[in-house]
């Protein structure tokens, strides 16, 4: 008996033990480098085409709307009866369609409807084909040249998606390039 106490009491030592260093050290560790003021100021996730980095300017393509703010992530919760979400849907429809030159019935969804993570890279080819113009002027490329940009960027498995990361460093690779 004297050996089962030995082993729950050395078991109980390390469960107290890790639970301090893992439960509370840690977290406030992390927690305390996170409060680091300029640690992360104007940080862009730049090695990587799997977030949606917002690039303000007529010159880029904007990404689905976010319901978090970087660099947090996660939807808003709010359904299609929330009166709140169909205002803010309406909103962003308007801004949009005004953005772009169009009529409001002209706008895709996926324009005004944020992914569920609000840090989804990837749009509709109809959204990417809404702002070709708009890009094109604004970065003084044609609107083949964009086209030929949005079609590099253009994948998927199960549906056809664009990547509005990739897409904007590539505009901005040919634009550096040829002094545009």
């Amino acid at each position: 008996m004297t050996n089962f106490l030995k082993q729950s009491w050395a078991g109980l030592r390390v469960l107290l033990a890790l639970t301090v260093l893992l439960g509370v050290l840690y977290p406030l560790a992390v927690w305390g480098v996170s409060r680091v003021p300029g640690l992360h100021a104007n940080a862009e996730a730049t090695g990587t085409t799997l977030v949606a980095v917002a690039r303000e300017g007529d010159r880029y393509f904007q990404p689905r709307p976010s319901a978090a703010t970087l660099p947090a992530s996660g939807g808003s919760n709010k359904g299609e009866l929330n009166e709140d979400y169909t205002k803010v849907v309406d909103e962003r429809r308007k801004a949009v369609a005004q953005r772009e030159g169009v009529s409001e019935d002209q706008v895709p969804q996926d324009a005004v409807t944020a992914s569920a993570s609000g840090l989804d890279p990837h749009i509709s080819p109809e959204y990417a084909a809404l702002q070709v113009p708009r890009v094109a002027r604004a970065s003084r490329l044609s609107e083949e040249e964009v086209r030929e940009l949005v079609a590099t960027s253009t994948g998927g498995t199960f549906t056809t998606t664009v990547n509005v990361t990739a897409l904007n460093r590539a505009i901005d690779a040919v634009t550096q390039d040829n002094g545009r």
